[in-house]
């Protein structure tokens, strides 16, 4: 009787096969990759000989591959089941290597067997249909492998030489830091605006609440107070109701990028934790393969979904749909993700398999059901037409559609109730809220893989990838959900923008990723494609070499050493960002500025005019700040009078500063005067949270036209007057 060794890449996968077929088969697990580039680059490629690369068996693989080859020998026939893409094309041709090299000419037949979900059905219907290793396939995952290292190296080696040893650059990598980069700079640039938004709270004749905006956002203080005069006095009623109808389909099939998008916007996952999450899934053979670009539904799919739609909502809510995709492989143009089995609507072992499951669940069913229909209104109010209108937009539902199966969906539609031209409003409260113009936004990671999608930057398999290694190397920080760049990586990128522009732009990344799926389609030839963009390449890294280094972020060199006392000089890290701190004496730290100024605190900025002293600008672990006089090196003494100091605003340009800046800064905190009720000084400073005004423990911030700086007393007594208020916190209720 023969005997079959089938190989898949995961043990759970193979656990879960295993019970699909009978006991011909022997299903082994290849725990992934098991061959790759070595570590060194010297031995990785042979580049002159065509960009041939030099495999090894990964560490700690051997004992897997020495018991899958024991069982080959075994075997009268090898199926290569791994993933259906390009990854797991390569595996498939690396097993298949090592095991005619290890079993040599009496090796048994090797065919390749692909499948998009791990149920018993499909499993054995692939092994019927055997093909051999499709070497177009797997040639544009070599291509991809051998260019991210050809990058890797050339770049990561002259960064470390330019910039800080062990650093790296990525060919996707890099543009995608660059787009977060980018982003922060408008932020930095960003200057705020002050505008008044106006609201009226009415009441409708069944005394239901109609909120009110203004439609026009004055700049002018005193327009916003002449508004809300008229507003308060006039006799408001409706002017117009305008009702607009609107159809809202359903969204395609999950794909891998708007499964990382939706799952992060709604489940709070993180890309690399929806794509584990996933896999187990599809493992478990509760989901077909989750890396894919196509939206497509099989005709067997669409008819379990209709059979799941009748059943919960009812014949007339099935609408089966196609919908268009972008593969440009047809090898790989599977389906979308989508449950195995339709009926089932729970799955997985944990919250987080559930959660996405439903989720899953939730898509395939909603894009085979009708458009909802909903009516958009704008009721327009006001009081006079000496004012601005204010209006309210919101959105009634008036057929559920295909939210019936995925309401989360819906959003935050606003509810407005019924009202008609001419009714009267009861005007119940008028405000006018001063806010400022906001920058816009840091990437979320949904929105970053948004944005590469769109750009054509990278493929759905490589985004998770990309959002750890920048978090990995330092590049960026995770912030509320928030990418921000380091200092590390706005230098990295900073350097990387400036000399190799074109090699991380948007044109040239997508258009690579087009020419490696050239090569999957087998109409672009390996060698020639890795040559048209070594060549060049290689060339602009070499000019590079003489250009002299870029900047001091990490460790000091060697040659720094202290103006005062000539010791070495190490970084740290204080609130206000990294600066030189003296080996020997704390009290002579001199910094470097991100302009590459040196600040030597042994040489005084000017005299402070109340004393004679001398005033010196310096930086601690808040940042920079300036000091009237030095205290003695080394010591400090117990009891002595503490020596003036301001901090310095992080908007001010330290390359800039000015003697009549430190003594701006200086005269803080400024005493205003006394309370004409308590007798108790009122004080203007800075602190933490901006400028403010203090009495008796009451602190109340400042915000324009109102200045620390020339602020008086009765303008600090009005603002003591005034109310205060409590924001974004909530008393607790006594148990």
């Amino acid at each position: 009787m023969s005997h079959k060794l089938l190989i898949v890449e995961s043990p759970s996968k193979a656990k879960t096969i295993g019970k699909y077929l009978g006991s011909e088969y022997t299903v082994k697990a290849s725990v992934g990759h098991v061959r790759d580039l070595p570590k060194s680059n010297k031995h990785a490629l042979d580049i002159a000989g065509g960009f041939i690369p030099h495999y090894e068996i990964v560490k700690k693989k051997e004992d897997i591959v020495a018991e899958i080859a024991l069982a080959a020998k075994k075997a009268s026939e090898i199926i290569l089941a791994t993933d259906p893409d390009r990854e797991g094309e390569a595996i498939a041709w690396h097993l298949a290597q090592i095991l005619k090299e290890k079993l040599g000419k009496a090796h048994p037949q090797i065919k390749r067997a692909v499948y998009h979900e791990i149920t018993k059905e499909a499993v054995e219907e692939s092994l019927t249909h055997l093909r051999d290793i499709d070497e177009n396939l797997r040639r544009a995952q070599e291509a991809r492998r051998v260019l991210d290292r050809l990058v890797g190296y050339d770049l990561s080696g002259l960064i470390w030489k330019k910039v800080r040893y062990g650093l790296s650059a990525g060919r996707v990598q890099s543009p995608a830091l660059r787009i977060v980069v980018e982003r922060e700079r408008e932020i930095l640039a960003f200057k705020p605006e002050a505008f008044f938004v106006i609201t009226a709270d009415t009441e409708t004749k069944k005394g239901e609440r109609l909120l009110l905006t203004c439609d026009e956002e004055p700049r002018d203080k005193k327009i916003a107070e002449h508004i809300l005069e008229v507003g308060r006095k006039g006799n408001w009623s409706v002017d117009s109701v305008a009702e607009t109808s609107v159809k809202r389909s359903p969204k395609p099939p999950f794909i891998t990028s708007t499964l990382q998008q939706t799952a992060s916007t709604r489940l709070g996952f993180s890309p690399g934790r929806t794509m584990g999450v996933a896999q187990k899934l599809y493992e478990a053979g509760l989901i077909t393969y989750m890396r894919t670009d196509s939206t497509n539904l099989s005709e067997s799919a669409k008819g379990q979904i209709a059979q799941v739609i009748e059943k919960k909502f009812g014949k007339e809510f099935i609408s089966i749909r196609s919908y268009a995709g972008k593969v440009k492989n047809a090898q790989e143009a599977h389906e979308a993700i989508r449950p195995t089995h339709l009926a089932k609507e729970e799955g997985g072992m944990n919250p987080d398999q559930k959660k996405l499951y439903e989720l899953i669940w939730k898509r395939a069913v909603a894009s085979q059901m009708p458009d909802a229909q909903m009516l958009r209104t704008k009721i327009t109010g006001s009081p006079s037409p000496d004012i601005p209108d204010f209006s309210a937009n919101g959105v009634r539902l008036t057929y559920q559609g295909w939210l019936l199966a995925d309401p989360s969906a819906r959003g935050e539609d606003i509810e407005l109730p019924k009202v008609s031209k001419g009714d009267t409003l009861k005007l119940v409260e008028m405000e006018a809220e001063e806010r400022q113009t906001e920058p816009p936004p840091r990437y979320s990671e949904a929105g970053l893989i948004k944005e590469l999608e769109k750009r054509g930057i990278g493929r759905p398999s490589t985004y998770a990838s990309i959002m750890e290694t920048l978090v990995d190397r330092e590049y960026v920080t995770r912030e509320n959900r928030s990418l921000k760049p380091t200092d590390t990586g706005m230098v990295v990128s900073g350097f990387l923008e400036e000399h190799f522009p074109s090699y991380i732009s948007d044109t040239f990344t997508a258009e690579m990723e087009d020419k490696l799926d050239d090569i999957a389609l087998g109409t672009r030839e390996y060698e020639k494609t890795l040559k048209e963009f070594y060549t060049p390449f290689s060339k602009a890294v070499k000019s590079k070499e003489k250009l002299d280094k870029a900047t001091t972020l990490g460790e000091a060199p060697k040659e720094f050493r202290c103006p005062i006392c000539k010791a070495g000089m190490v970084w740290k890290l204080g609130r206000g960002g990294k600066f030189l701190s003296c080996e020997r004496f704390p009290d002579c730290s001199g910094a470097l500025t991100a302009e590459g100024l040196e600040i030597r605190p042994d040489e005084p900025i000017g005299t402070y005019p109340p004393t004679g002293e001398d005033v010196y600008l310096l930086n601690g672990r808040f940042g920079f700040y300036v000091q009237v006089g030095k205290a003695e090196k080394g010591t400090k003494k117990k009891g002595a009078p503490k020596l003036r100091r301001a901090s310095v605003p992080r908007n001010v340009d330290i390359s800039k500063l000015t003697l009549e800046d430190a003594l701006k800064f200086l005269s803080l905190p400024r005493v205003l005067g006394t309370h004409p009720e308590t007798g108790k000084e009122i004080v203007a400073n800075m602190g933490r949270f901006g400028p403010y005004v203090v009495h008796d423990g009451d602190f109340r911030s400042l915000k324009p036209p109102d200045d620390v700086y020339h602020i008086e007393l009765p303008r600090a007594l009005e603002i003591l007057a005034q109310e205060k208020k409590t924001r974004g916190f909530k008393k607790k209720k006594s148990a």
